[in-house]
């Protein structure tokens, strides 16, 4: 049973910097199911469920790691599970 599920929108330079494929790795050294993507409007999503403690850690990861010059603001929010998620993609 997994414990929380996150969505997490980023605002910033956050597209077309690697941000994708950065948070895909960093979310590989966690215990999360989920993804992340682009949006139309220039944010990129990211949605993140596991046990509160990996989810929580792998935010931190996200905000200490290159990226957070790209990130001028971020919204987290707790969502119902989403079904059907498997492993870690890029959408």
């Amino acid at each position: 049973m997994m414990g929380k599920t996150a969505q997490i929108f980023y605002d910033g330079r956050v597209q077309g910097v690697g941000f994708r494929f950065t948070v895909r790795r960093l979310a590989m050294g966690f215990d999360l199911l989920g993804f992340v993507r682009n949006l139309p409007d220039g944010r990129v999503e990211v949605i993140a469920s596991g046990e509160g403690d990996e989810v929580d850690s792998f935010l931190l990861a996200v905000r200490e790691s290159e990226l957070a010059g790209h990130i001028e603001n971020e919204l987290v929010s707790e969502i119902p599970l989403r079904l059907g998620l498997r492993g870690f993609q890029i959408k």
